[in-house]
This record gives structure tokens, sequence and C-alpha cells, in this order.
């Protein structure tokens, strides 16, 4: 077997840059929810929901999905709406009570890497 062995330290210091900035880009592609309507531990008024949830990166719509948890622990998967902007899922729900709340949502980031969340809300 041969044995190889790093002839500089400058040869060292280019192969641990090229692997730290490879990582950074792979990590820097999942999903990560920057900001969402309704926002978390917020409380919504009425009997109705339009949810909008924003990201750092594309995200696949047709292939996400977004589950409201009731009062009573009831889970209703929602529709998503088309999408407008690349890296937003859009969906409404209607006939909410008073209570408790949380909006589960679990997408294909444009790195091929599925992230999920929750946003726990009230309505009031």
């Amino acid at each position: 077997m041969p044995h190889h062995r790093i002839r500089s330290p400058w040869t060292a210091l280019l192969a641990t840059l090229v692997l730290i900035v490879g990582t950074a880009q792979v990590a820097s592609a999942h999903a990560i929810l920057l900001d969402s309507t309704p926002k978390a531990n917020s409380t919504v008024n009425g009997t109705e929901l339009a949810a909008d949830l924003r990201f750092n990166v594309r995200v696949d719509g047709s292939r996400s999905k977004l589950v409201l948890v009731g009062p009573n622990g009831s889970a209703t998967t929602l529709s998503i709406a088309k999408q407008t902007r690349p890296d937003h899922l859009q969906s409404n729900a209607a006939g909410l009570t008073a209570g408790a709340y949380k909006l589960q949502w679990n997408v294909l980031a444009s790195d091929g890497h599925m992230t999920r969340g929750e946003i726990l809300f009230a309505v009031s």
C-alpha cells in the first residue's frame, strides 16, 4: 500500500479549507425557517388562518407537508398553495376554535434533505 505524505503546510491548509468550505455550503442549504405567519407564540384572532412560512432556501412545495394540530389533539393536513415564491409555503385553514395550536412543517430543501419543525400559536 503506498504511503502518502503531505509535502508542505500550505497543502494541508488548502485541503482543510476546501473541506470546511464544502461542508459549510452543504449545511447552509438545509431549510431553516426564517419567518412565519402566524409567528411563534402569537395569538391569532378569528376562525381562519392564512399561513405563510419563509425559508432560507428554495423548498419543494409538492414534497413538503403542513399539519395543523388543534386544541383537542386532532391533526389536519393542510393543502399547500401553488408556490409563487420558491422559498415560501402558504396554506389556509378555516373553522378554528379558541385554544392552543401547532403548525407542523416538513419540507424538502433544495439540497435534497428533509427538515421539520413546528410553530406554536393560539387562537382567541
